[in-house]
């Protein structure tokens, strides 16, 4: 019995291993349309609604997001303000550098470090560490954060949580600028 739980083991660690060493290179998306800028995109106000899941597609919190976005020549500012719906409030400030036509450098209050930021075609991604507080504790989550622009102006974005490379958590929000 021993041999059997051992060997399930060995292959789910496998599985979750590899799991974590794969992901979509953003040069697929290269030539897609409509092409996304982040700065042409997110300057001015944005609205987004989005949920997190947990590990077992559970909604465990809903949101809106109000941004207010800033482009002054290469530097991008992204003031967002989260409502949760139980009331909870919170702010996050990104601050991003344009390096060229593909990178960004960002930089937000409470992400760890900087951030290399890519937009190619449709998509843009970042991962970054993010500390959050878990039943009175904080742990840091890795963000594996994604951005597709669609054919009407939204932006979807799809973010997993992880945590020694295993998924714990999925955000999805849904970006408009209509006003």
């Amino acid at each position: 019995m021993y041999k059997i739980w051992r060997h399930r083991l060995s292959l789910i660690l496998l599985a979750v291993l590899l799991a974590g060493c794969s992901s979509v290179d953003i040069e697929r998306y290269a030539g897609s349309t409509p092409t996304l800028d982040i700065g042409e995109y997110f300057e001015g106000r944005t609205r987004a609604w989005g949920m997190v899941q947990d590990y077992s597609g559970e909604v465990q919190r809903r949101f809106t997001v109000v941004i207010d976005g800033t482009l002054e020549g290469d530097t991008l500012t992204l003031d967002e303000r989260f409502t949760y719906q139980d009331g909870e409030t919170d702010r996050r400030v990104w601050t991003f550098e344009r390096q060229d036509d593909t990178t960004w450098l960002g930089r937000a209050n409470d992400v760890e470090g900087p951030v290399e930021a890519r937009q190619v075609g449709h998509a843009f991604t970042m991962r970054y560490r993010l500390p959050v507080e878990v039943s009175g504790r904080e742990i840091t989550f890795t963000l594996d954060d994604w951005m597709y622009l669609q054919p009407d102006g939204r932006l979807i974005n799809r973010t997993a949580m992880s945590k020694f490379g295993v998924t714990l958590a999925e955000i999805t929000i849904v970006f408009d600028r209509s006003p």
